[in-house]
């Protein structure tokens, strides 16, 4: 043990993100837990640089690993840059975590660590609800997804696992801003011998991404799986980038600027564009890392349940987003 752990006085739930106290999640919280039975349950937000130290890391995971009553954690944004600080500090990774070489959830097992990586479920179940059955045979649409993080990993998965041919799309473009999550991501695909024909681009300039997004087909989906518009400001594309007709825009973040999302809706009725936020991607993904904590399975009934007790605090829907 390289740092020292507070020993904390009640059960707690650790957040580890960029800016957690904005989050939602911490008035909802305390109303999840006591809907699930354990309102004695604390949440703490610890708040970290992007691509931080690794002392800070593991500072963080040491926590949660050496004091009894730290029972675990959502990870978000440092999915990957945590894992490569801490996985000495893991009893047990589970297979996406291995996979992925990433982890959004923390818990504990008979005295053993466990990474999870969540995303590839959750953010499958929360696509599987946006696009329905055979969405790419009926449409013809491809995906355009900026950000080869964790979150534009785990769409890539969840699509290269899809049995039936009609839900996987034939081209997958993927942008990020430096190249080593690309490279990562492109052995990750490779090892995985996927009919999808994946394209990797490492670019910086919105305006390139604006030409890629004209490039791509009637049909297809745009996703901001960047961080953009919530940890840090803008938009991967320009206001003069054109969605593709009859597309779907996807912004995984559900609250700070949203820009890629406004400058969605702002073409909706031009383009009928369906646009949608990541508030689904938020209830899903919490609501399976507290499950995982606590030990917990959470069955559809329940889980609604939990977003009904989650709207109040839900930004203002804006007109034209799906739901």
């Amino acid at each position: 043990m390289e740092h020292a752990v507070i020993i904390r006085k009640v059960p707690t739930f650790y957040f580890i993100g960029v800016t957690t106290t904005k989050s939602s999640i911490m008035k909802v919280f305390p109303l999840w837990v006591k809907e699930l039975g354990r309102p004695e349950v604390v949440i703490e937000g610890v708040d970290l640089l992007i691509h931080d130290t690794p002392e800070n890391y593991r500072k963080a995971v040491e926590q949660i690993k050496f004091d009894n009553n730290s029972l675990g954690a959502l990870v978000t944004t440092h999915k990957i840059d945590l894992l490569n600080a801490t996985k000495d500090l893991f009893e047990y990774l589970d297979p996406y975590a291995t996979l992925c070489n990433e982890i959004s959830c923390i818990s504990k097992s008979d005295g053993r660590l466990e990474g999870h990586a969540k995303d590839p479920i959750t953010v499958g179940w929360s696509m599987d609800d946006l696009i329905g059955v055979e969405y790419f045979k009926k449409t013809g649409g491809e995906i355009l997804c900026f950000g080869a993080g964790g979150s534009g990993v785990a769409t890539a998965i969840h699509l290269i696992n899809k049995k039936n041919p009609g839900d996987r799309p034939n081209k997958y473009i993927v942008v990020n801003r430096s190249p080593g999550r690309l490279v990562e991501m492109e052995k990750l695909v490779k090892s995985l011998n996927s009919s999808i024909h994946f394209k990797f681009i490492c670019n910086t300039d919105p305006v390139k991404n604006d030409e890629l997004m004209a490039g791509i087909a009637p049909g297809s989906l745009v996703i901001n799986a960047t961080g953009m518009g919530k940890d840090v400001p803008g938009s991967p594309i320009t206001d003069n980038g054109k969605f593709p007709e009859k597309g779907i825009a996807w912004d995984f973040n559900y609250r700070g600027e949203l820009d890629f999302m406004h400058q969605a809706l702002r073409q909706q009725q031009d383009t009928e564009l369906i646009v949608e936020d990541g508030w689904l991607y938020f209830i899903h993904g919490w609501t399976q890392v507290i499950a995982q904590v606590f030990h917990l399975t959470l069955f559809n009934e329940r889980i609604n349940q939990l977003a009904n007790v989650a709207e109040f605090v839900r930004p203002r829907k804006e007109p034209g987003l799906r739901r």
